[in-house]
């Protein structure tokens, strides 16, 4: 595990390939690509790693989320929209074990409070592989309201894909 809030890169990725096997409007074929990249970065990094990373992307999305599209017209209250909107609809998900609510909705908190959201859930110890499936979760419901807000399905994970590619070329 790195520390001070420092995620490896392929964690991240991976982080946003678990949302993809979420995603419905993945095809079969991206859909088992990501499962291998996943299953790559934990052999790699450890579940820990990958887990912290979707923290890290529940951070980003908030943040996006609360500036706003286009200089923050459509600016969402973290407080009286983008929270609760999230925690109500994490009953949707069969697998959402209710007692790692507190917990997601700490970590939304200290997004929307800018704060290092790794940071903030690394001082509670490792993610316990229940908590890690509902941050993924609350990953895949901030990047669906995303798309609802933008009005084009799918903007989130071009944004996040190209995203990824020019950090690969940055690196490669």
């Amino acid at each position: 595990m790195t520390k001070d809030g420092v995620v490896v890169d392929e964690a991240i990725r991976a982080a946003w390939d678990s949302y993809r096997v979420l995603e419905k409007r993945t095809s079969t074929e991206e859909r088992r690509q990501a499962q291998q990249r996943v299953e790559a970065a934990v052999d790699a990094y450890g579940r820990e790693e990958v887990s912290r990373g979707t923290v890290f992307l529940v951070g980003v999305l908030t943040g996006f989320l609360i500036a706003g599209q286009d200089g923050g017209e459509d600016r969402l209250d973290p407080l009286s929209d983008l929270i609760p909107a999230v925690i109500r609809k994490l009953p949707t998900f069969e697998m959402a074990d209710p007692t790692q609510v507190p917990m997601v909705t700490g970590v939304l908190m200290a997004a929307a409070m800018g704060l290092d959201t790794v940071a903030w859930r690394d001082q509670f110890g490792q993610i316990p592989p229940k908590e890690a499936l509902v941050h993924s979760f609350v990953l895949w419901l901030l990047a669906d309201l995303f798309d609802s807000l933008t009005k084009r399905p799918g903007a989130i994970d071009q944004l996040m894909r190209e995203t990824f590619d020019s950090m690969a070329a940055e690196h490669g």
